[in-house]
């Protein structure tokens, strides 16, 4: 176990550089192009396959307790150390970014973005892989943020050279407000780092800010707190995200939505709540604040493009109901319960499934259509996919309800756990002002129902198919692989939730504890 999480975290780096070297001449296939995406596809389905049974092998009994740990000295000067390990709330991380990297070069190998060579695509996708699950498994302060910033490179080339229209703008936008962000939260880890005397992850969780006194705690949870957002998105700091998804390609989009923001809120809990609990008080409720308008403002921006002769795109509507969803695991996050950090942890998970699945639809409408304008897409009778491609039509809409949260998928659990820890929260916290915030997380569930019903009206349905109007392709062969995965966990998540609730639960309780189990 111990071996297999080290080789999960670093196989990606291996086969990132693999994928620079020319490919042994009984493996090209027909064509060298060809050959490299199907070395991607190997490489993230071997870590997937270790991520599985990484799973499979993890203690079920013991979810709180963290496993397959390496500590391993790496700067004694510093006492940094290469700390790896993973506990009931890493462990969901760890498998959703496995899977998603697979389908995203599965899905790649049939159909490439354009671009410059798949070479360098291939090992880009791969070294965004490693960082992501490094930021997960990590147990070390600056080897945390020296994860959370390797994934800022890959993006920044897949936004830049494989993206579409305003490819460059919005690349550099999400680069600079990521690494501005960024270095105020290296600051903040740099201050817990030397005031405590380590920065050992699990051992600053152990002392549970007891070793820091409340003005470090403050300034360390703001500092922190402010880079962690931006990744997040919270509002105000999210306008990076619409321009970065309207530019990027299916696959950059699939992994911003379903990995890379998760990075944001697992810092929260992971390092925050435990670390700096005190000052995390302090900061919750305003937390809570930008969360439920964020949640309240994303709906708003997706229902003002969905409105007809708005000009809305598909991509910039999925990009601003993440703010709203992300919004819930905020809230959650700030209740400082076990309720509302549960929903959060829950809410991140159903998400990266829903939204992933929500961008690839919108890529492959795009790819039908030649565009994710919604006023084209409806035109005069409706784009009407039910009636020209309707398996493509019915995946659209189940997205689209498991993303407003219908109960029985995976998106309902998480929201309504974030509400509930807003119903009560942590004691100390004004429990009148989280009422308010859940009253106004309520209203947000609302109208996030509303925008996603009026775009399966206006994409889906419509007049019937003009006669002689050829139907459009249906999903094709590799697109039913890649999301099949995606819609079955949606709705395991969402009937049995006991699964997921099971692993984070106990790792909560013991981490809003001070490390009692």
């Amino acid at each position: 176990m111990q071996f297999l999480l080290a080789f999960i975290v670093v196989g990606p780096l291996i086969g990132a550089a693999a994928a620079l070297l020319p490919a042994p001449p009984g493996l090209k296939g027909k064509s060298p192009d060809q050959a490299v995406l199907r070395h991607g596809v190997t490489v993230t389905g071997v870590i997937l396959a270790a991520a599985i049974v990484l799973a499979l092998g993890f203690d079920h009994d013991q979810p709180s307790k963290m496993q397959a740990t390496t500590d391993i000295s790496w700067i004694p000067a510093l006492d940094v150390r290469i700390h790896l390990g993973t506990d009931g709330i890493s462990l969901p991380l760890l498998v959703l970014t496995a899977l998603l990297t697979f389908l995203c070069a599965l899905y790649s190998y049939f159909k490439m973005p354009e671009g410059p060579s798949p070479k360098a695509f291939v090992a880009l996708l791969l070294v965004l892989e490693c960082g992501t699950l490094a930021t997960f498994a990590v147990l070390d302060l600056l080897l945390f943020f020296l994860a959370f910033e390797t994934v800022l490179i890959p993006m920044y080339f897949l936004i830049a050279r494989w993206g579409g229209a305003g490819r460059r703008p919005a690349a550099w936008k999400f680069i600079l407000y990521t690494l501005l962000g960024s270095v105020v939260m290296l600051l903040g880890l740099l201050l817990v780092g030397l005031q405590a005397g380590t920065f050992d992850m699990l051992a600053l969780a152990t002392d549970n800010g007891r070793g820091l006194t409340l003005s470090v705690q403050v300034v360390a949870v703001l500092a922190i707190g402010i880079g962690l957002a931006v990744k997040t998105p919270m509002w105000p700091l999210h306008s990076w995200l619409p321009d970065a998804h309207t530019a990027a390609p299916t696959v950059g989009s699939v992994l911003l939505a379903g990995v890379l923001l998760k990075m944001g809120t697992y810092g929260f809990v992971r390092i925050v709540l435990p670390i700096a609990p005190d000052g995390m008080q302090v900061f919750a409720p305003y937390l809570a604040a930008f969360a439920v308008v964020g949640v309240v403002y994303g709906s708003l921006a997706c229902l003002a493009l969905a409105r007809p002769g708005s000009k809305g795109d598909l991509k910039r509507l999925i990009a601003y109901s993440s703010v709203g969803h992300m919004g819930f695991v905020l809230l959650g996050i700030a209740t400082m319960t076990p309720t509302g950090v549960n929903g959060a942890l829950f809410a991140n998970i159903a998400h990266g499934l829903i939204t992933g699945l929500l961008f690839f639809l919108a890529g492959a409408v795009k790819d039908r259509y030649g565009t994710a304008d919604l006023d084209t897409l409806a035109g005069a009778t409706g784009a009407a996919l039910y009636g020209r491609a309707p398996r493509l039509g019915g995946l659209l809409a189940f997205a689209a309800v498991a993303s407003l949260g219908l109960p029985g998928l995976a998106g309902f659990w998480g929201e309504m756990l974030a509400l509930f820890g807003a119903f009560d929260p942590a004691d100390g916290l004004s429990r009148p002002a989280f009422l308010t915030f859940m009253a106004i997380g309520g209203l947000g569930t609302l109208l996030t129902a509303a925008y996603l019903l009026v775009v399966v009206r206006r994409v889906c349905m419509g007049g019937p198919r003009p006669a002689g109007e050829a139907r459009l392709a249906d999903v094709q062969g590799y697109e039913f692989a890649a999301w099949t995965p995606l819609v079955a966990l949606t709705v395991l998540a969402g009937l049995w939730p006991a699964v997921l609730l099971g692993l984070t639960d106990p790792a909560v309780q013991k981490l809003l504890s001070g490390g009692k189990a």
